[in-house]
């Protein structure tokens, strides 16, 4: 039998949602079946250290997105998959105009936010109007499935709900290796919040929850790095944060979620946050912003985490000390996660996509 080829595009491998999904997908397609390969604009990131050698990488070797739409063209001409993948939002923004060059190809676009929320460019924007081009748009959560129907006219038909993997047996060979950070101090609860430090993620907001903890023995590790990085030290000088720590970004993040005594979700908007799920998966109780982008399919409350309005700054912090206040049950929370989100039962979902895509 004549394996399926899918080529999945990325701008490169590097540590963030995207990259994490797209590295699980393409290491566990059934190799009976499928031939994956990754087409990445430049061969860089964290996850190549994690990707199958079976799985073959084109690089295109551009910096620039909007410079990278003829060489990610030639390459569909030149190997004629029988499925492009394309899994990052202005990526599948340019390629949307194109598809019907392909006619035997089947074009996929999995998209990896609120849309309405993080696309603000007008010239962006344009391209969603070619979105019902795409054979089948990937939605990850009710919030960005609705957004796409309500807010671009994309055709219900055509949107597949699939939520994120999370690979336990990854997690936990990390987890098995790590030891506790110095920075964690004894007598001390340990907060930890992950994410690129951008105003998306909410982490102004955070520090002046933080402002109204300075008298609680609370340490709150920020992993992450990103074009706010400057803004957000100068803000935590300012409020005199002592006990908040910048830590850059993390190879290994979980050697923090593993001794974390409660991790915080403070993000404006999301399209179905990984490390809300991977803070499940190593037992963490997890404090959620109230936010678009499919919280309240992943929070159950008091088993999990909660969702709390973290613009309330007075009312969230005072939720941090009585969570940190209870015991939680770390079985419970992981069985959570795993019961819902396993990369066994989501992978399921995407073989059978994309099998129904080239059947029909």
């Amino acid at each position: 039998m004549k394996k399926i080829s899918v080529i999945f595009i990325l701008p490169d491998l590097e540590t963030g949602g995207a990259e994490r999904i797209v590295t699980t997908i393409a290491n566990h397609l059934s190799r009976d079946r499928f031939e994956p390969k990754i087409l990445l604009l430049r061969k860089q990131g964290g996850y190549l250290n994690f990707l199958k050698e079976d799985v073959e990488i084109i690089d295109v070797n551009t910096e620039r997105i909007r410079h990278s739409l003829k060489p990610i063209l030639r390459e569909i001409y030149r190997r004629k998959p029988d499925i492009v993948f394309s899994g990052f939002g202005e990526v599948n923004a340019y390629l949307s105009l194109f598809i019907k060059l392909f006619p035997r190809t089947k074009f996929i676009a999995r998209e990896t936010n609120v849309v309405s929320q993080h696309v603000t460019r007008k010239e962006i924007k344009f391209f969603y109007n070619f979105y019902n081009n795409y054979h089948k748009v990937i939605a990850q959560s009710d919030d960005m499935k609705k957004d796409l129907i309500d807010n671009f006219s994309i055709k219900q038909k055509k949107i597949v709900k699939i939520n994120n993997p999370v690979d336990f047996e990854f997690i936990n060979s990390k987890l098995e290796s790590s030891i506790k950070p110095e920075s964690f101090k004894y007598n001390y609860k340990n907060v930890v919040a992950i994410g690129n430090l951008s105003g998306r993620k909410g982490f102004d907001n955070l520090l002046k929850v933080f402002s109204r903890l300075k008298n609680e023995n609370i340490i709150l590790h920020i992993l992450g790095d990103g074009d706010d990085r400057e803004l957000l030290h100068q803000m935590k000088d300012f409020l005199g944060l002592n006990q908040v720590v910048f830590h850059g970004r993390q190879e290994n993040p979980y050697q923090f979620l593993k001794y974390a005594d409660l991790f915080i979700l403070s993000s404006r908007y999301e399209g179905f946050p990984n490390v809300l799920l991977e803070a499940g998966a190593c037992g963490v109780y997890s404090l959620a912003n109230n936010c678009p982008g499919g919280i309240n399919e992943i929070i159950q409350d008091n088993i999990n985490g909660e969702i709390v309005d973290i613009e309330n700054h007075d009312n969230f912090a005072e939720k941090i000390i009585s969570v940190l206040q209870r015991e939680h049950d770390k079985t419970a929370i992981k069985n959570s996660i795993r019961s819902r989100f396993s990369k066994h039962i989501i992978l399921d979902k995407y073989e059978k996509l994309l099998l129904e895509m080239i059947n029909k």
